[in-house]
């Protein structure tokens, strides 16, 4: 059975489109490109057509993820299309919510930080890099290369039942 994941934050050029070039990789290394796909998506449409943030290109490419997803917003055919539609805060999360056209298509948003390990279980959700400097965006990467790993394995004890 396949996969469909969206990493959703605000404009689409820094968090999901990273969380999107890490899952992206990890699915990849784990041979399940067939069987999961990624996508993301931002709830503000501003940026559309844009590339990730290029402070966050730079970020990412140090760590080997390249992030060349084009910003889009989300549209209301993709709470059919996805599977899971992973909010990477509480904004985001209560946007998808009102977004929604249906209680099974709410059913479907969770929040990035419901897969964070030990390392940030003290973190409700991903901050916005946007506004900081360099050590945030490399913060924002290490959240989602744990929170991504965790989703993976939880889609692949799915996919497996």
């Amino acid at each position: 059975m396949k996969q469909r994941i969206l990493f959703v934050c605000l404009g689409n050029i820094c968090r999901s489109p990273a969380a999107e070039g890490i899952m992206r990789r990890l699915v990849a290394d784990a041979g399940l490109e067939g069987v999961i796909e990624v996508d993301s998506a931002g709830t503000y449409g501003g940026h559309a057509g844009e590339l990730p943030d290029a402070r966050m290109r730079r970020a990412a490419v140090k760590r080997g993820y390249d992030l060349r997803h084009r910003s889009r917003r989300i549209a209301e055919e993709d709470f059919a299309a996805f599977d899971c539609i992973v909010a990477m805060d509480d904004t985001n999360y209560e946007a998808l919510c009102r977004m929604a056209p249906s209680r099974e298509a709410i059913g479907k948003v969770c929040r990035m930080a419901e897969f964070f390990g030990p390392a940030y279980a003290d973190r409700t959700y991903v901050p916005d890099p946007y506004y900081e400097g360099h050590e945030g965006f490399e913060r924002v990467l290490d959240m989602l290369q744990e929170g991504c790993a965790n989703l993976l394995a939880e889609v692949r004890s799915r996919i497996r039942s």
